[in-house]
Order: structure tokens, then sequence, then C-alpha cells
């Protein structure tokens, strides 16, 4: 069996263990061989894992619940330690907008879909505001930070190292701070199948993806010179941004559920979602502690 792993550049657990030989390593005592499949939109990962073109992923919070809603029977595996310094709700450093409810009637650029709907829908939510009709969310273009400098919108909820350069500039700062109000983890997933059927598959996978996240954490600038070559952005703003992540692995719990059950129930409450979402329906308890001993072993 060749065991496919998605990977896309917003997973930096996925990306940099796509570059390493780990996968294989832990794979081959089963007989089995690794492949990537590399795809740049993390929002597809719940349809690529439903129609078999991979067999685990990893995005972040928001990814998994519109994949369940959307009717794929999916299974959480791990989810890193939180991350509250991975991202920001940016604005404009000398602006009109001080708090969150001055963004009623107003454009924010954002990740639709991402983990970064689920930062602004909750931010919001806590402000009395709904994301489906008191901002117009709208996506990324390549020129966030000209336009919320020249006052074309409102706000940008930037990550990685442009967040990095967007601090460094001194013209924004952070109306949001992301650990604030969500966890903003990082979530991985499979299908159901390869967790009840073959969950030492899973555990090689967590291994291996422990090891990676080691090694990132072990060697911050040859990591923040790959991004930079790959995805742009100077190696100084992409070691900030890693720098900021724990890299570390933990199993998905009760506790992580109840954090994913309660953004569900924010996105259907402002129309994000149709209709309700059963997070725990892709939560199988059986799988905590074999994730818990394969994260032992790759630290």
């Amino acid at each position: 069996m060749t065991v496919t792993i998605g990977v896309h550049r917003s997973n930096p657990s996925l990306y940099h263990l796509a570059r390493l030989d780990l996968l294989q390593e832990e794979l081959a005592p089963l007989g089995e061989s690794a492949a990537f499949h590399h795809y740049t939109d993390g929002t597809r990962t719940g349809e690529l894992l439903a129609d078999g073109t991979i067999d685990f992923g990893g995005t972040g919070s928001t990814p998994p619940i519109t994949a369940q809603a959307a009717g794929h029977d999916l299974v959480y595996a791990a989810v890193s330690a939180p991350r509250p310094d991975h991202g920001a709700l940016l604005v404009r450093a000398d602006g009109p907008i001080t708090d969150v409810a001055d963004l009623r009637g107003t454009t924010v650029v954002l990740g639709v879909g991402s983990w970064q709907t689920h930062l602004l829908a909750k931010a919001l939510d806590r402000a009395s505001l709904s994301y489906g009709e008191d901002v117009t969310p709208e996506r990324p273009r390549g020129d966030e930070a000209d336009r919320l400098r020249a006052g074309a919108i409102a706000g940008w909820i930037a990550q990685g190292a442009e967040l990095a350069a967007a601090h460094r500039s001194g013209e924004f700062r952070e109306l949001v701070r992301t650990g604030d109000v969500i966890t903003d983890r990082s979530v991985f997933f499979t299908r159901r199948d390869v967790a009840t059927d073959r969950p030492e598959i899973v555990a090689a996978i967590v291994t291996a993806l422990r090891r990676a996240d080691a090694w990132a954490a072990g060697h911050l600038a040859e990591a923040a010179e790959i991004a930079a070559a790959d995805q742009g952005g100077s190696a100084e703003d992409w070691r900030t941004a890693l720098a900021a992540l724990p890299w570390e692995l933990e199993p998905a719990t009760a506790g992580f559920i109840a954090e994913q059950q309660e953004a569900a129930d924010i996105f259907q409450r402002v129309g994000f979602l149709d209709g309700p979402v059963t997070v725990a329906d892709a939560h199988l308890p059986a799988l905590e502690q074999t994730v818990a001993d394969a994260v032992r072993k790759g630290a």
C-alpha cells in the first residue's frame, strides 16, 4: 500500500515532512510506502480525502468542520499545541478602527474557509456582530498590505512571514491577537476507514510528523531559507514566523472537540454553514492513546 499525504503551504508540519525522509522510515517496517500529493488550497482537504486522492491531511480549524458539513466521513487524528502568535487581525496603526465593533460595514481580507474564518467569526460574535451580515469578507489577492495602508480595506488577517513583515513595518497594529480568541491549532485528520482499519498507519504518520516538527524547531534558519526560496518573503521574516510556532503535537481529545463544536455552532448561527454539525462524530476516542504513544516515540 502507498500512503498518500496531502501537502499544502499553509501547513508547516506537512510542508517540512514532505521534504524529509521521515515518513518513509516510519512506514517501511509496516511494509508500506509514502507519497505526497501537493495542492494549493487547504480547504479542499476534505474532498481529497473523500475521493481517495489522499489518505491523511492537515489544515487549520475550519476545513474539517466544513468537510463534515459536506458529508465527508473523517476522523481527527492529532492536533498541534495552540498557536497564539500564528496570526492576527491587523488594522492601520493610524486608522479609525479601534475595536472590533468598528468593523461593522467594512471589508476584511482573510483566507475564507481557513482557520482565519474561525478567528473573524468568533471575534465578531463576541462583539455582537455577524460574520455573515456586518462585515464583507474578501479573499486575499496579494496586495493586502498596500490596500490596508491606503484605507481600501479596514482589516487584514495575516500569518507567517507576511505577519512578521507587517509587524516590522510599524504601519499596522493588532486589533485581534489570535490567541486571545481561538486556540488556532493545526489539525490533522484522515478517513474513517484508515483510522479504524489501520491505526498503525496513523501512528506512523504522527510519529513522522512529530519528528518533522522537531527538525524544524531545531533548524529554524534552514527551514526559513527553504520557505523564503519557495514561497517568497525574507528568510528573516520566515524565521520570526516559524519561531512563533509550538512545534508540538497532541491527540485529538474531548477538549479539542469542544473547541471545534463551538466554532461549528458559530458558523451555523452566522450562516457560514447551512446546518448543524456534530463534531463528535469525527472523534475516535480509541485513537487517542495510539496517537499519544506515537507522539512520544517521535519526540
